[in-house]
């Protein structure tokens, strides 16, 4: 009933140790907290939080438009209704190092187990599109050592992702991730690899966990579990699928409303009632509810 029965301390350490367990930890993307309760009941490691599913659920494009505000509310929302460490995509910190220092620090209040900060100029844009740009060493590493510096819980996992492979190549990419694992990032998410064998390369060079960002209509395919798994990876995300797929769904209910004039062939597709009911636990808010008024006073001599 209402919010997680874990401290965000808590979900911290459980991520930490799901990671140095060598069990790779599935995250798919939460576009609001009812997803992660969903989520979660499916029996997924963590939820993770897109930066492009909250700009796209503000009707905006992923090209560096959302607030630090926006991002922390949202994730605020998802991160207290799950029991699972939530991971969230903090962008490029929302300006310079000092911006990204109370980015972490706002974040770090808003209950999630980790975040990732990444090396691309403002305004950024969605990874997997071309024309994307890098800033040069010194600032990537930079923002990495502001986030570090920053948080306040040691156990805040503070992931550096790079877009080098696009823009510099994959020799680069790789050379930048080492620096920034020098600078002290706790794990690497390396934007766009093409390959398992460029994530293998990854995962063996780096002694740090390494993400794969399994995203639809991206540059990267869509690797089955076991291949990340084989290839070393530690962390799978998938950040705008269930986003992608609800959408999908309302765009047909809304086709079927117009050419047939009500709902009734989309039914069976839909959530039912009961379902959404035990999702939201209405169960326990009724016996929370028995507990509090079902009582008596005694009559005072």
């Amino acid at each position: 009933m209402l919010y997680s029965t874990l401290t965000p301390s808590a979900k911290r350490q459980a991520l930490r140790a799901r990671l140095r367990s060598g069990e790779l930890v599935e995250m798919p993307g939460a576009f609001n907290p009812l997803a992660a309760r969903l989520i979660q009941d499916k029996g997924f490691g963590g939820v993770y939080v897109s930066g492009a599913v909250v700009a796209a659920d503000l009707g905006l494009p992923d090209v560096g438009l959302t607030t630090l505000t926006e991002v922390a509310t949202r994730t605020g929302q998802i991160a207290r209704m799950t029991d699972l460490p939530t991971l969230v995509d903090a962008d490029t910190g929302f300006g310079e190092a000092m911006n990204m220092a109370r980015t972490v620090q706002t974040l770090e209040d808003a209950g999630v187990a980790g975040l990732h900060v990444e090396d691309q100029v403002n305004p950024k844009r969605c990874g997997h599109l071309d024309g994307k740009q890098v800033v040069e060493d010194a600032t990537a590493l930079q923002r990495v050592r502001a986030a570090v510096q920053a948080r306040r819980d040691p156990d805040l996992l503070i992931m550096a992702r790079t877009d080098a492979r696009a823009v510099l190549g994959f020799g680069a990419a790789l050379d930048r991730a080492r620096a920034l694992v020098d600078a002290g990032a706790d794990a690497v998410f390396p934007e766009a690899l093409t390959t398992p064998a460029e994530f293998e390369a990854f995962a063996s060079a780096l002694p740090v966990p390494v993400l794969a960002n399994m995203t639809e209509f991206g540059k990267s395919e869509l690797f089955t579990r076991e291949q990340l798994a084989d290839a070393g990876v530690a962390i799978v995300i998938y950040p705008v699928s269930l986003l992608r797929v609800a959408m999908g769904a309302a765009e047909r209910a809304l086709d079927a409303l117009r050419a047939e004039g009500s709902l009734r062939s989309q039914v069976p597709g839909m959530q039912t009632r009961a379902r959404l009911y035990e999702l939201l636990d209405y169960a326990g808010y009724a016996a929370f509810d028995g507990s509090v008024y079902d009582f008596t006073l005694k009559e005072e001599p």
